[in-house]
């Protein structure tokens, strides 16, 4: 049996489009090349220009090439009877089967592989199956990516990696993938299940590199084994003799011996006495650290030194995963070669992102798939991943499109959790990730866990005092977000669609089924109880559709007529509610939800009472473990209605009510918020006043050097005046005056209104031109608007076509904002314009970035609900909103996009400002006085390029002198 992978090059990816390259590579059963063949081939139609910049193929070189017919009979023969094998298998296939029709040639009907689904399969923690992007994560020449010779090759050679690990899985996971990737008759199932068949002859099978329970094989082992990070004895070594000073002066050798060249930076020195000194005397600490002082290791350190010293638990808290990753990844890995003594980290996420092996397990066995081909890959990927994880964290996993869908059938969750009596309870990831937790010396988790503990009576986090809040600025947003409610259309029928999908399909359906088999005298009481319940689910589903419809309408109607704030952009709708003043008709809507609640309850209580009867009545451990997953879905339904309920009543105060959609999925794009319009006090009841001390830290926590904002936000004046809080803004480690210069063209239009200016845009479109082509590209352009970041991108990239230079837009080529930002770091010659989630977090240091844009200043729409609530109790108290409020937020998004640019010692960059408000305005200065002293200056656009050519010149003289 031989493989023949294959590439080609198109004119397109449409149904009239021909090929213009291929590349073929023959393998034998061994994986070695036995024969290859490449040529250009000449088709009936141009090549576009797009293609061209693509793949570097133009008209010149298939002018003398073969004709399509000629190259056919030449593969013909070195396809007969061999497996087809291709990177996106149907789209290589579908051209060859259409060329073999148009020249009469029979169809291809052998064996085909795709290489995408067996790297997701078996490696499913990469981050990206781009061909490009994995033969430069294994290490496999790829020179011209996007030819067709390249490109075979690469992929012979990525089949050969998968061939290879799977010779290297153990026999169980390849039994398990065999079986849930279908018979013979399944291509993929038919060739892994060959590679089992082989393996069971093998006499040499290693036991000991995993641990085997109910038929899976496993990284991670038995959680209860789990040891402390010290004995007695190194206790009481660690803790006697060693000061601050010896500590730090070992963890310093440590670095400089790992890390060539490491420097001492004073930033980070006064942060590690800051950080010391508030654990040490029980107080607060509010600390900017700008970009590059090291922040994380900056409080890590002293944290490990104290919680070790006077065995405390300090728990960190980030505001996204990404960061907790990388403390994960790379902080704490270097602290473990460096510390004088052993120390335990735990990462420790909300429930859902660990897998509950007692659900997936079910789910393989019953192979209950919503999306059969999609499902029984992912669950291939999760057999494989079994092998591999320690944590069981679904942010290690890459899905697929519906991959997401499946993770929420199999996450953990408490409401359907068996405890001690699971069979997995010992292997379970979450109890690990829990006990992990009780036995660390430091807790890393996220803001939401911090309120989700919270709302759990603490239930959730280990006892502790001592909290160090990275990522600060974000904290009192998430608290909103989790002291308060929020829900969407898909709130109730996702979990209806789990239990009862319609009268045949659904867990109840499944269940009403299984107690047909049981003896009790009960089971045919309940399988009636079942049958009575169904219909009441197609009631609902009405009605919950006709409520949303009617909400959609109302924000519709309010916002049209001006009787209620309503505001958005692009298609969107955001509708104020407020107490006592509610919009016309909203009777009829709570009307229509009485009847929901009616509808939900009358399923909800039956099935509550009916399943605790089950499980003190059927000893069948399946039917068990299929009402406890029942009983959680009740409890997510049950959780709905009263959410519901709370909303549509809209009657208390202190919280702020509001409903979002877009105009392109209507109702159910509808989300449903009631949020605190201030959440300090709770802030101070849960930390500030309970906790003996909190250091909260960010890059951006000052405006114009003061934290008066930040304390007022977070409730921490009590704390300032009591002398309990200090605040400290650390030296910024770079020479922002050499290495960033920032520019103003004066002579720029003012925007009338959000977007859609017809003669801003225009100049923008050419001055990011004319800017993009002077810095080759490595330009990022943050927006405010996304619509007029899609009125700028096609004029844009007509613009920048011919030199070169790729336009990513956010939303438009992609909403994945790490695969944009890889995209534009593989390519120099780029632009890209991002909107919201690019003015922070996004880290491109070096070359990558030589031009930040800021097309406009960051303040939030001043109709948003939450911020008109925040306005008004301002101006209850006499003070002015636009200052207290409008004007730091803005200036902290400000000073996030401006760190951009800056993220290392070496690098050198331009700032365009094109907002003449930072020099025309009152408030400019405070835009401008927060920065961290770069070069400001103003000037007439068209002196902007020969300034930027200048001043790169300049960097240019002084790298070298």
């Amino acid at each position: 049996m031989n493989y023949a992978v294959l590439d080609l090059e198109t004119t397109g990816h449409g149904a009239g489009d021909e090929i213009i390259q291929v590349g073929l590579v023959l393998l034998d059963e061994t994986m070695q090349v036995i024969r290859s063949y490449y040529t250009f081939v000449k088709p009936t139609i141009p090549i576009p220009p797009f293609i061209t910049q693509l793949t570097g193929i133009d008209e010149a070189m298939v002018e003398h090439a073969p004709a399509v017919e000629d190259v056919l009979l030449q593969l013909i023969p070195l396809l007969d009877d061999a497996v087809l094998v291709a990177h996106n298998v149907g789209f290589d296939a579908g051209f060859l089967s259409s060329a073999l029709e148009r020249c009469g040639y029979m169809p291809f009907t052998g064996r085909r592989l795709d290489t995408i689904d067996l790297l997701r399969i078996l490696y499913p923690t990469l981050t990206s199956y781009q061909l490009g992007s994995v033969t430069e994560q294994f290490g496999i020449q790829h020179e011209q990516q996007h030819r067709a010779d390249s490109d075979a090759m690469a992929t012979a050679e990525l089949f050969t990696e998968c061939y290879n690990k799977l010779q290297q899985l153990p026999l169980l996971t390849l039994q398990r993938l065999a079986g849930l990737l279908g018979d013979d008759s399944d291509d993929l199932g038919w060739f892994i299940g060959a590679i089992a068949l082989h393996k069971e002859t093998e006499t040499s099978i290693d036991m000991n590199a995993y641990t085997y329970y109910r038929q899976f094989a496993m990284k991670a082992g038995d959680w209860t084994d789990e040891q402390p990070p010290r004995s007695e004895e190194e206790i009481a070594e660690a803790v006697s003799e060693m000061t601050f000073e010896s500590y730090m002066t070992h963890i310093k050798e440590g670095i400089r011996a790992l890390i060539p060249g490491y420097e001492e930076r004073e930033p980070q020195n006064l942060m590690f006495q800051e950080v010391l000194e508030a654990l040490e005397r029980d107080r607060h600490l509010l600390i900017e650290a700008g970009t590059g002082t090291g922040k994380s290791l900056g409080y890590l350190i002293p944290a490990l030194y104290y919680g070790v010293q006077h065995n405390k638990k300090i728990v960190v808290s980030t505001h996204t995963i990404n960061l907790q990753e990388q403390l994960r990844q790379r902080d704490l890995p270097l602290l473990h070669s460096v510390l004088p003594y052993p120390y335990k980290a735990a990462v420790f996420k909300g429930r859902g992102n660990y897998l509950c092996l007692r659900k997936f397990e079910g789910r393989v066995h019953a192979r209950d798939f919503t999306s059969p081909i999609e499902d029984r890959i992912t669950a291939s990927q999760m057999v494989v991943w079994l092998s591999e994880t320690e944590h069981g964290d679904q942010e290690e996993l890459n899905f697929g499109n519906k991959g997401s869908d499946f993770w929420g059938t199999v996450a953990s969750d408490a409401d359907s959790c068996l405890n001690r009596s699971c069979p997995w309870f010992k292997r379970c990831y979450y109890h690990r990730a829990k006990q992990e937790a009780n036995l660390a010396d430091v807790v890393i988790t996220n803001h939401s866990m911090l309120f989700t503990d919270i709302r759990a009576d603490h239930r959730l986090l280990p006892g502790y005092e001592h909290l160090i809040v990275d990522e600060a600025h974000h904290l009192e947003e998430v608290a909103g977000k989790h002291l308060g409610t929020q829900l969407s259309y898909y709130s109730i029928p996702h979990p209806v669609s789990r239990l009862c999908k319609d009268a045949r399909n659904g867990q109840l359906v499944g269940l009403k089924a299984r107690l047909a088999n049981e003896d009790t005298d009960k089971s045919d009481k309940w399988r009636e109880i079942i049958d009575e319940i169904v219909p009441i689910f197609g009631e609902l589903r009405d009605d919950w559709d006709r409520l949303f419809e009617m909400l959609y309408a109302l924000g519709g109607a309010a916002g049209s007529s001006g009787s209620q704030e309503a505001g958005g952009e692009g298609g969107q709708l955001v509708l104020r509610l407020r107490s006592g003043q509610l919009p016309a008709h909203w009777e009829e809507a709570q009307l229509v939800e009485e009847r929901v609640h009616g509808e939900l309850s009358a399923i909800i209580r039956p099935l509550d009472k009916m399943f605790a009867e089950i499980k003190e009545h059927v000893d069948d451990p399946g039917i068990v473990a299929l009402v406890t997953d029942l009983s959680g879905t009740v409890k997510d339904l049950a959780r709905g209605r009263d959410e519901i309920r709370q909303f549509m009543k809209a009657d208390k105060s202190e919280l702020v009510y509001w409903l979002e959609a877009n105009s392109t999925s209507r109702a159910k794009s509808i989300h449903l918020y009631a949020v605190p319009a201030d959440v300090s006090p709770q802030l101070r009841t849960y930390f500030f006043d309970t906790k003996k001390s909190v250091v909260l830290t960010s890059a951006t926590l000052s405006v114009q050097k003061s934290f008066q904002y930040a304390c007022e936000q977070l409730g921490l004046q009590e704390e300032e005046e009591k002398g309990r809080l200090k605040t400290v803004q650390l030296p910024s480690p770079f020479n922002y005056r050499e290495q960033a210069l920032v520019c103003i063209p004066r002579n720029f239009p003012v925007l009338k209104g959000a977007a859609g200016d017809p003669l801003f845009n225009e100049m923008l479109v050419e001055s990011l031109a004319q800017a993009a082509i002077e810095t080759k590209g490595r330009m990022l352009v943050l927006f405010t608007s996304y619509r007029m970041l899609k009125q700028v991108y096609e004029p844009l990239k007509e613009l920048l076509a011919p030199s070169g230079i790729q336009l990513l837009g956010q939303g438009i080529d992609s909403g994945n904002r790490s695969k944009l930002t890889k995209r534009f770091q593989q390519r120099t010659a780029s632009v890209l314009l991002g909107t919201s989630s690019f003015w922070e977090g996004v880290d491109i240091p070096g070359e990558a970035l030589t031009c930040l844009a800021i097309v406009r200043l960051p303040f939030q729409p001043p109709n948003h609900p939450l911020v008109e609530a925040k306005s008004e109790m301002l101006q209850e108290q006499k003070q002015n909103p636009f200052m207290k409020l409008s004007i730091p937020q803005a200036v902290i998004r400000f000073k996030q996009g401006f760190g951009r640019l800056v993220r290392s010692g070496t690098d050198r960059g331009i700032v365009l400002i094109y907002d003449t408000r930072v020099i025309d305005s009152y408030y400019g200065k405070y835009f401008l006085y927060s920065l961290p002293g770069p070069k400001i200056e103003h000037m007439h656009l068209e002196q902007i390029v020969p300034r930027i050519r200048e001043w790169l010149s300049d960097g240019e003289g002084s790298a070298e002198s």
